[in-house]
């Protein structure tokens, strides 16, 4: 117990830990922007389409069962064989978005990595010959 002690006294499993609590409440984030704001705007382009109900259904529908002939979900919890492309569409949008969200965060985490080095790193040897040059030229007195 004592080695498992210290594996999550470590800072990276705290840090993964509070990474993946994050990152399921963006996921939620993201999902409700994908369903409820891109997809009616993009169904609404195209004439009113809800892709989430966008469905072939491979199977028969159960004899007891009463709800709407065209509600994916409901036939869904029914346990009608379906391939629910509408609902993959979303899927992919929502992991589009996702990704392109994170590609920008690590772009900027990277730009502004790469400029913390170069400020801890010092002024290039250029600028400091530039700078001693100035101060040089500051120095002398001006020509008559």
């Amino acid at each position: 117990m004592a080695g498992f002690r210290e594996f999550l006294a470590r800072g990276n499993v705290l840090d993964l830990a509070v990474a993946v609590i994050i990152g399921a409440a963006f996921g939620t984030i993201v999902t409700s922007l994908t369903d409820d704001v891109i997809m009616p705007v993009v169904g609404a382009i195209f004439g009113g389409l809800d892709f989430s109900s966008y469905f072939i259904r491979l199977g028969p529908i159960p004899a007891d069962y009463t709800g709407d002939m065209n509600d994916y979900a409901a036939l869904k919890a029914a346990g009608v064989p379906m391939f629910g492309y509408g609902q993959f569409i979303t899927a992919v949008v929502n992991f589009l978005i996702l990704a392109f969200i994170i590609f920008q965060l690590v772009r900027v985490a990277t730009r502004l990595r790469k400029r913390a080095e170069a400020e801890a790193a010092g002024p290039s040897e250029e600028l400091t010959v530039l700078r001693e040059i100035r101060d040089e030229l500051k120095r002398r007195p001006p020509a008559a």
